[in-house]
C-alpha cells in the first residue's frame, strides 16, 4: 500500500513541476511583450509574437478594428519607452494551447488602462503569441 501512494506523490509532483514550468515558459513570452512594449524594443516585441500576429479591437463606431502585427511592432522603432506597466491577470492553457489576459496602465495617466487577451500556441517548443484582442478598461 505504501508503494502505491510513493508512486501517486512522485507522479502527482511531476505533473505539478511541469504544470509550473509551462506556465513560466507562458509567463516569459507575455513579459517579452509587456517589457517590450514598455521599454520600445521592437525585438523582444517580435520574439513574443508569431510574425503572422494581428491585433484586434472594436473601433469609435462599432465596428472591427485589425491592425496588422508587423505595423504594430514596427510603431516602436526608433520610439521612446512609454514606462507603461502591466500584470499578468490570467493564463489557461492546455496541452500545446494557452489564453491568458493582461492588464495595462500608465502610472502618468491611471486613468488609460487597457485589458489585451491573448491566443497562444506553443510552436517548435516555445510559446507564441498568435492574436491579441485589447479594449480600453
Amino acid at each position: 500500500m505504501l508503494r502505491y501512494v510513493i508512486f501517486f506523490a512522485v507522479l502527482f509532483s511531476l505533473s505539478t513541476s511541469d504544470a509550473q514550468s509551462e506556465k513560466a515558459l507562458i509567463e516569459a513570452t507575455l513579459n517579452d511583450y509587456l517589457e517590450g512594449t514598455s521599454l520600445a524594443k521592437p525585438e523582444q516585441i517580435r520574439r513574443a509574437f508569431h510574425e503572422e500576429l494581428n491585433l484586434y479591437s472594436v473601433n469609435n463606431e462599432g465596428q472591427l478594428s485589425v491592425w496588422k502585427g508587423s505595423e504594430y511592432i514596427d510603431g516602436y522603432v526608433g520610439s521612446k519607452p512609454s514606462n507603461r506597466l502591466g500584470k499578468i491577470l490570467q493564463i489557461d492553457y492546455e496541452k500545446n494551447a494557452a489564453i491568458a489576459k493582461i492588464e495595462i496602465y500608465y502610472p502618468q495617466n491611471p486613468q488609460t488602462a487597457y485589458i489585451d487577451y491573448f491566443m497562444l500556441l506553443k510552436l517548435e517548443n516555445k510559446w507564441t503569441i498568435i492574436h491579441k484582442i485589447y479594449t480600453k478598461k
